[in-house]
């Protein structure tokens, strides 16, 4: 009997490249058949915690994977398939034991891997019929290693910067310091580059999520960078970015920017390797840590290739701001602020000889800063052993 599949509302992407994934906007797909009986099979998800990313890399043969399967019905089966990435034929596959009725399976298992480019796929189907599969492939051996930097990977920047307010006093460097570190980060390090410039409040927000609705490959890094004021409620124990049109003496604080909403936001950005950058007062309790604390008065043997596929494969959320709980200053017209001048230095270091600049070298510029200690760290799901790199051009 033939079949008519009816897929009403639903959009069904199919991922470019080895991923083999679908995303959906709902878990139910809708069978007709031609005797107008309707069955609905729910479809089962799968979440990989290792690797986390599609597209990762190996020294070693022996692989640790870890993914769960979850399903609103009970699963049926589960099947692990190992293969060649090149020509896209299994090795060999292994059905998983699932206990009837179970919703839930973590499978966590070691795999010895043939050198070279693999993958392994995950097959998941539950009782309803719903059957999905997922995905990730594995560079192994120190040699694979040259090849497993994506030639196609992109850094992207977003910098948001105000001078110019509706309520607050106006400041003279934001815009400037922006056009600056686009500029850098631009000729120096082949960023693409975006400025927004005195933003209110929703266009601020519009823009982030804007990028919160792109497509990123899983070497792709972004870096967003805010200028302006910034503000600290101490009873709500909170930090705030501040826009054109914020208001100055806003109790409930809707005007504003929440940290704890910037975090949230920046992280479910779907890019693998984020980092935000603040220069902004009170930038500092965008860390939960700093923000709960009372308020003060006013590289290595690996080869720079082996070190670059090492940082990509983990997930990256870091942040860098000019300060802690407190004001920073906005410099002298015609100069850029205290915070901005040494990331610039540290931007035209080109990171050294490997012309690798990492955060922990762009924290060596940052310390010397006189007048307040900038702060950085982990935020949102992003990884240990993670970071954010800027490869700098050849000449």
């Amino acid at each position: 009997m033939k079949a008519i599949i009816i897929v009403p509302l639903l959009l069904l992407s199919y991922l470019s490249g080895d991923a083999q994934n679908f995303a959906w906007k709902s878990n139910e797909i809708h069978i007709k058949t031609k005797n107008n009986s309707t069955s609905v099979a729910i479809l089962p998800s799968i979440s990989w915690v290792k690797p986390r990313v599609e597209f990762t890399n190996s020294a070693e043969p022996m692989v640790e994977i870890e993914a769960t399967v979850n399903s609103e019905v009970p699963i049926k089966s589960v099947l692990l398939v190992v293969g060649d990435n090149v020509t896209k034929t299994a090795r060999g596959s292994k059905p998983v034991q699932v206990s009837a009725g179970l919703t839930q399976y973590t499978l966590k298992q070691s795999i010895s891997l043939a050198e070279g480019s693999n993958f392994i796929e995950i097959e998941a189907e539950n009782t309803s019929g719903g059957k999905v599969s997922s995905l990730r492939s594995i560079m192994v051996g120190k040699d694979a290693i040259s090849d497993a930097i994506a030639s196609d990977r992109k850094d992207y920047a977003l910098l948001i910067a105000t001078d110019k307010y509706d309520n607050w006093t106006d400041l003279v460097n934001p815009v400037s310091d922006a056009e600056s570190i686009a500029k850098e980060l631009k000729e120096r390090y082949g960023f693409e580059v975006e400025l927004i410039a005195n933003a209110t409040q929703d266009e601020m927000l519009v823009k982030i999520r804007e990028y919160s609705q792109r497509k990123f490959k899983p070497q792709d890094q972004l870096m967003i960078f805010f200028a302006g004021h910034g503000q600290f409620d101490e009873s709500f124990g909170e930090g705030y970015v501040v826009a054109k049109n914020s208001l100055e003496n806003d109790k409930a604080k809707s005007s504003y920017i929440s940290h704890s909403n910037l975090r949230s936001y920046i992280n479910n950005i779907p890019c693998e390797h984020i980092l935000l950058t603040m220069d902004v007062c009170f930038g500092g309790t965008f860390d939960p840590v700093i923000a709960k604390s009372r308020a003060a008065e006013s590289a290595s043997d690996l080869t720079e290739t082996e070190f670059l596929v090492r940082k990509l494969s983990y997930k990256t959320r870091k942040y860098i701001t000019s300060g802690g709980k407190e004001y920073v200053s906005d410099g002298v017209a015609g100069k850029s602020s205290p915070f901005t001048a040494k990331l610039l230095e540290a931007f035209k270091s080109n990171g050294g000889t490997d012309r690798i600049l990492t955060i922990s070298e762009i924290n060596s510029y940052l310390e010397k800063i006189k007048s307040n200690e900038p702060r950085s760290g982990d935020f949102g799901d992003g990884q240990k052993g993670s970071d954010f790199v800027f490869v700098a051009k050849e000449n």
